[in-house]
């Protein structure tokens, strides 16, 4: 760990580092485990070359989500300052893994489904965050077709025209969906408030019990969440069935688990190159 990312810790945290190990799993930012002189030990994310804001967004994201009392996050211990030159961090509680235990899954999609309930107070978010490394727009809309249009779907397709990953005629493909929303988004729904980000690498599972990591939180529809859950796997049937148990999806769900995938694939556009762009195409044309 750099010293002075060290420094900023100790001074923080109030206690000497003993210790630091690094860990693996972090594609953006560096992981670690650090033990301090009281023999505690905390889970710190690192990234001297992170925008300002990034890590104070993802502390604000978690702290959102256990507003809920639905699910678990780990405790936030101390964060880099917003706007201030210093190298970035993030400290939390550390949290062991461990294996699922019989109820897990089961409590799983309830609390997911708790968490949606609890609600957002609008669709959008009060101020901007990120999704992996890209910045995400959060600022608010009247509906959730236009946000969903405007903040997520053409906010990534411009980011892939300017970047050279996506031609303009691949782009208008995505630009008759976002002009069709309004008729694809189904029945209304007040917002829900969303993990944002929820694949399987962001679920820790510690003492059996599921937390919630590496937040991009919004108000938006919950379809979005499960959308994600299915695009890349890792969560058993017995969640989604949790889930449908304590708050029934509205009819045509299953409809539209594509065009709620359409987001994460263009950001993976975005994140890791033009080859997504197939992937993103052949959803967007279900939809137009």
């Amino acid at each position: 760990m750099d010293r002075a990312v060290r420094h900023r810790i100790e001074e923080r945290l109030g206690q000497s580092v003993s210790e630091t190990r690094a860990l693996s799993g972090g594609d953006i930012n560096d992981c670690w485990l650090v033990k301090l002189e009281n023999g505690e030990r905390v889970f710190a994310k690192t990234n001297e070359r992170a925008d300002s804001s990034m890590f104070p967004a993802e502390a604000r994201g978690l702290d959102w989500l256990r507003e809920s009392g639905a699910l678990s996050v780990p405790k936030v211990l101390a964060v880099s300052r917003e706007g201030h030159a210093e190298p970035g961090y993030l400290v939390l509680e550390y949290l062991s893994p461990g294996k699922p235990d019989a109820a897990h899954d089961a409590r799983l999609g309830r609390g997911l489904a708790a968490l949606h309930r609890f609600g957002a107070p609008c669709f959008g978010l009060d101020h901007p965050n990120f999704i992996g490394r890209l910045p995400q727009d959060n600022t608010p809309c009247d509906t959730w077709a236009e946000f969903y249009a405007e903040r997520r779907l053409r906010a990534q397709v411009t980011l892939a025209r300017d970047g050279g990953r996506m031609d303009a005629p691949d782009a208008r493909v995505f630009d008759t969906v976002c002009e069709r929303m309004p008729k694809l988004v189904g029945s209304d729904e007040p917002p829900s408030r969303l993990h944002g980000d929820l694949w399987g690498g962001n679920l820790l599972t510690s003492g059996g019990e599921p937390f919630l990591i590496d937040p991009a939180v919004y108000g938006g529809h919950r379809e979005v969440d499960l959308a994600m859950m299915r695009l890349f796997g890792g969560f058993s049937a017995r969640v989604f069935d949790a889930y449908a148990e304590a708050w029934p999806l509205s009819l045509g769900a299953g409809e539209r688990i594509g065009l709620y995938q359409l987001y994460p694939v263009l950001v993976h556009v975005n994140l890791f190159g033009g080859g997504y762009v197939r992937q993103a195409l052949d959803l967007a044309r279900r939809y137009v």
